[in-house]
């Protein structure tokens, strides 16, 4: 199937976006150590997303969806992200990381939600999602995009945040982003399909938007886990 080729170039720029975004929140780490970290891990960001790339475009994902059980974008996309933010919380030397963070540019970083919104209606009007996922049926992630600018600004008094709104954001947010990867999970042409069978949700399973769920959804996730942690174990009311 061809995409819109606007659709895919703003994608890849929004995915190239999050890879620029990502390094500000250790490059302003409060650990000067974390900071010397800053190249490997983006080595290691680009050779992640080089290899999913290459494995979609020879159709690895999307020639099993249908009989692989559980999905092989699960295992071998989406359960490496997963498991490596687990050991990241459940490790000392992963939540020494993760506290070092900076929680202004974790803030700013869900701005690329915002992109990713509008894509996901281009892909809808070419019939390659359905419109569950977008802003016009159950998706309403945009909507932590575009306040994501707000609460950087004002979510802050100086460098100290304010705690129980950038809560109140971080809880929200995390459930608009839940609500949508079911809804994505659930409407993919998979033996776990339940709904949207008329206009399946095809497209992140093609490159680039294989890099969706692979790496712009997890890094969103973990900077709302990051956040909610800082907030709740670190910082206090001004």
């Amino acid at each position: 199937m061809n995409f819109p080729q606007v659709a895919s170039i703003l994608f890849i720029l929004t995915s190239f976006a999050t890879v620029i975004l990502l390094p500000g929140t250790w490059k302003n780490a409060r650990d000067p150590n974390i900071k010397k970290r800053s190249l490997p891990i983006l080595l290691a960001v680009l050779i992640w997303l080089i290899v999913q790339a290459l494995v979609t475009i020879n159709g690895f994902y999307y020639n099993t969806i249908k009989t692989s059980v559980p999905p092989k974008i699960m295992v071998f996309g989406v359960a490496p992200m997963l498991l490596l933010i687990l050991l990241l919380f459940i490790t000392r030397s992963g939540r020494h990381f993760i506290d070092s963070l900076s929680l202004r540019r974790l803030t700013w970083l869900h701005t690329i939600r915002v992109p990713v919104e509008i894509v996901l209606y281009l892909l809808f009007l070419q019939k390659a999602v359905p419109e569950l996922m977008t802003f016009q049926g159950r998706n309403f992630d945009i909507v932590a995009g575009l306040t994501a600018p707000v609460l950087a600004y004002f979510g802050f008094v100086g460098d100290k945040p304010r705690r129980n709104l950038l809560l109140i954001w971080n809880f929200i947010s995390l459930a608009l982003l839940l609500n949508i990867v079911i809804n994505a999970l659930l409407s993919a042409p998979s033996p776990l399909q339940k709904f949207a069978f008329n206009q399946p949700n095809i497209a992140v399973l093609r490159f680039p938007y294989i890099w969706l769920p692979t790496f712009v959804v997890p890094v969103v996730l973990f900077s709302h886990l990051v956040a909610i942690r800082q907030l709740t174990s670190i910082c206090k009311d001004p």
